[in-house]
């Protein structure tokens, strides 16, 4: 479905039964949301906070983030945070996080919710305990979903994209519990990476 700035996002409150999740937030004007037609993709969330901050809560899904300008500092699990432009914040579900701006211009984020099979739930500890992933390959690679998915027509691209970053993403965290290789600056995934690029560009 098309970008828009009119949605609604359902997450669960710690503590709490489940709210709808309005946000159209007083003072907030840049916010954008859209549900694509991308298999194990519940939404992306494009949005430039200035004042607003997340009070603690918890989702039923993957939050996949990155920071295009400013500073996000969050506790998950009770344990603070900062994601800057440069690093690639995953947050897993079940677990309590918020989230506050930190400089005066606030900051400037891209979201994509995954779906909760989307990773192995065995996952979820290494993710708490490691949420940021400074991996600027991995941090370019999910710019380039973005693109794909803010473009009608480019499902299959996509997917294509969301399959190679997963697989990246979930190296990291099994790299975390001791259960992968060192992951190469570049790989075949990569390379079928360097190949949507040229389709793209060309």
């Amino acid at each position: 479905r098309a970008p828009s700035s009119g949605f609604t996002h359902t997450i669960v409150a710690a503590g709490a039964a489940q709210i709808l999740y309005v946000t159209d937030m007083v003072g907030e004007t840049e916010v954008v949301a859209w549900r694509p037609d991308v298999p194990g993709i519940t939404e992306v969330f494009h949005a430039h906070f200035v004042r607003h901050a997340y009070p603690l809560h918890t989702h039923t899904v993957w939050t996949l983030l990155i920071v295009d300008e400013g500073l996000i500092r969050f506790d998950l699990e009770r344990h603070p945070h900062d994601t800057p432009p440069a690093q690639v914040m995953l947050l897993p579900p079940h677990i309590p996080h918020d989230g506050q701006t930190v400089m005066p211009q606030g900051f400037r984020k891209r979201v994509i919710y995954l779906a909760e099979d989307a990773l192995d739930a065995e996952l979820i500890g290494a993710t708490v305990d490691q949420p940021n992933l400074a991996d600027p390959l991995l941090r370019d690679r999910i710019g380039r979903l973005h693109d794909a998915l803010a473009s009608p027509g480019d499902s299959f691209e996509a997917q294509s994209r969301l399959a190679l970053i997963m697989e990246r993403v979930g190296r990291h965290l099994r790299r975390t519990i001791g259960e992968a290789a060192p992951i190469p600056d570049r790989g075949l995934a990569d390379q079928l990476h360097d190949l949507l690029d040229e389709r793209v560009t060309t």
